[in-house]
């Protein structure tokens, strides 16, 4: 049987090993759908929304470092796409996705979804072409799937609706293009900086006393363990980006955890404090908790050559990948005998941890949002894939307690609301055997609450763990901290998230006590099948309580004065015991911060 334009894309995408694509069909694209119905081999996930068939993309890739295929109709369909795609370019996601478009020859003609979908997309993709024919599509496709591959962000195609069915017959060929000149052979490229680079970083990291390490999204896969080797080494402590939380396991010995916003305040300690500062493929943008410029000596691997010095002023930087360059920095290093910086960084570390539990603990109900946190990093299995998403949330999900051979990814330089849900589509679709739970907020949920019928749909054990707290949570806190302003249209009417999750299919659970959370937790988790938690807790548990700067505070402050409807809770929270002690923010305003706790 003759094939057609669809049949020679899916058939090159599944000869470079893209075998999973999601997405919902519609009348411009269902050429390209019949294509996927006669190749079994490649497995269609239906999804409820064309935004989170890009997200699950994303999530499928940022697990597996591997490919993965959205589809969406024209118009509408691809539009929907361009926020996960985003996503994908800028967090460095390797994606394929497929439009439709209207007919060839009335592209321009102001029909039905007439819309340039490669002009459109070509913003958030590195490649972006409209295929013209079967005799096309091959070559295109080896050009967007290797585009996707080397640069490590989303490629698009998109074929005109009646050109999807052509057949190999009914196009014409060029005598320009040599049938065959095209071929799927492997581009792996590991690049390493030049050798007297590496000793140039050496030599500049034994000089300091005190190096801090960061590591982010570069140290994934792989480079984690020479990131503990290098920091054994120096005797340094481990901070984390948030895209970085998975290269190092919680429990190593030197991880002080995440840095920032949503950080610990043993991490900044050690940025406050150290003289050497070594990043290991981190762009973060939370670089105003990182070392005052000038403070430290820094040295910078990223296998981006463009953002080396971006963010801070490095002395050496080192443009190749974060494995195979820690490898060749490592032998260069003097193992360092005084250990004290790393140690006083991990006693705070463990510090602020008893914190976390003491609040997890408290009797209030609502309970605190660490009650979640806590549990779960004490239940989740060996093998975990956890995701996490925007908003306070991103605080407590963050904050699980990840071992060694556990992932974790969020959207985290987009920070796109409602990504964890069709994130653990992806990873569940990636690894059928592995536990994957999503932890979200209620304001994320509800925007991709069709995902949950995705879960069902196709039997995807997921456990989704929703903090809810019936507010914009961040935006509260955001509103305050960033602008003095009292908070403004943050609230949101309760949501009964069981009895949605149990109209998808979902087995649903409901808890508000903090005593009884990890038997429920734990219930959800021994469910066979997709399961939802509903947790209900405080709104105004600070998400920043021991990273919120001082100028931060005097901003809260100004809030309350000005009529901040909550200033008594969140103050005091603020408060709480052991809390002003890692928190210099807070310490320096308490006494403001206790006007407002007094009755």
């Amino acid at each position: 049987m003759p094939r057609t334009t669809s049949d020679l894309i899916v058939e090159r995408l599944l000869e470079w090993g893209v075998d999973t694509c999601f997405g919902i069909c519609g009348d411009a694209v269902n050429g390209f759908f019949e294509a996927l119905r006669t190749h079994p081999q490649m497995r269609f996930v239906h999804v409820r929304h064309e935004e989170y068939a890009a997200m699950a993309a994303v999530g499928y890739a940022k697990f597996t470092g591997r490919p993965a295929a959205c589809v969406a109709t024209s118009g509408p369909g691809a539009l929907h796409l361009m926020n996960g795609l985003y996503d994908a370019k800028i967090d460095g996601a390797p994606v394929l996705a497929i439009t439709g478009m209207t007919y060839h020859d009335l592209v321009g003609t102001h029909f039905l979804q007439d819309v340039d979908n490669d002009k459109v997309l070509e913003p958030a993709c590195v490649f972006s072409e409209r295929v013209m024919g079967p005799a096309h599509a091959v070559a295109v496709t080896d050009r967007a799937v290797r585009a996707a591959l080397q640069r490590r962000a989303p490629a698009h195609l998109t074929i005109p609706i009646d050109i999807q069915s052509w057949t190999e017959e009914q196009d014409t060929v060029s005598e320009k293009n040599v049938p065959g000149h095209t071929s799927t052979a492997g581009q792996r490229h590991v690049q390493v900086p030049a050798e007297d680079d590496i000793m140039r970083a050496a030599e500049l990291l034994n000089s300091c006393a005190r190096v801090a390490v960061l590591a982010g999204a570069g140290a994934r896969f792989g480079a984690g363990e020479l990131v503990e080797q290098v920091a054994e080494t120096l005797g340094a402590p481990i901070a984390k980006a948030g895209l970085g939380k998975d290269a190092v396991p919680d429990d190593s010995p030197l991880c002080t955890g995440g840095i920032g916003f949503i950080g610990t305040r043993a991490s900044q300690w050690a940025m406050e404090n150290c003289d050497g500062f070594l990043i290991v493929g981190s762009s973060t943008p939370f670089y105003d908790f990182w070392p005052e410029p000038g403070q430290a000596r820094a040295v910078q691997i990223d296998v981006a050559g463009d953002r080396i010095g971006m963010r801070y002023p490095v002395e050496v930087g080192l443009c190749g990948d974060a494995g195979a360059t820690l490898a060749r920095l490592l032998p260069m290093l003097r193992v360092r005998q005084d250990r004290s910086f790393a140690e006083r960084a991990r006693e705070l570390y463990d510090e602020w941890w008893r914190l976390q539990q003491r609040r997890a603990a408290d009797p209030a109900v609502p309970m605190k949002p660490q009650a979640v946190t806590c549990a779960l990093s004490e239940l989740i299995p060996d093998g975990t894939i956890l995701t996490g998403d925007a908003g306070t949330v991103s605080s407590w999900g963050s904050r699980v307690m990840l071992r060694r051979g556990m992932q974790f990814s969020f959207s985290g330089t987009l920070c796109s609301m409602g990504s964890a849900l069709p994130y653990a589509v992806g990873a569940q679709i990636a690894y059928p055997d592995r536990p994957v739970i999503a932890v979200v907020g209620d304001g994320g949920l509800t925007m991709c609450l069709g995902e949950l019928a995705t879960l069902t749909q196709h039997r995807l054990p997921v456990k989704v763990i929703v903090l809810r707290n019936d507010t914009l949570g961040l935006e509260v806190w955001e509103q305050n901290a960033y602008l003095g302003n009292p908070q403004y249209a943050c609230d949101l009417s309760p949501v009964d998230f069981v009895k949605i999750a149990e109209g998808c299919g979902l087995k649903g659970f409901h808890v508000a006590e903090g005593g009884r959370v990890r038997d429920v937790l734990a219930q959800a988790l021994a469910h066979d099948g997709p399961a939802l938690v509903e947790c209900l807790v405080d709104p105004y548990e600070p998400p920043f309580g021991e990273t919120v700067k001082p100028s931060q505070v005097a901003k809260l402050v100004q809030a309350y004065a000005r009529g901040e409807k909550a200033a008594a809770p969140m103050a005091a929270n603020l408060l709480a015991p052991g809390r002003p002690a890692l928190s210099p923010g807070v310490a320096r305003h308490g006494d403001d911060l206790g006007a407002y706790t007094r009755p």
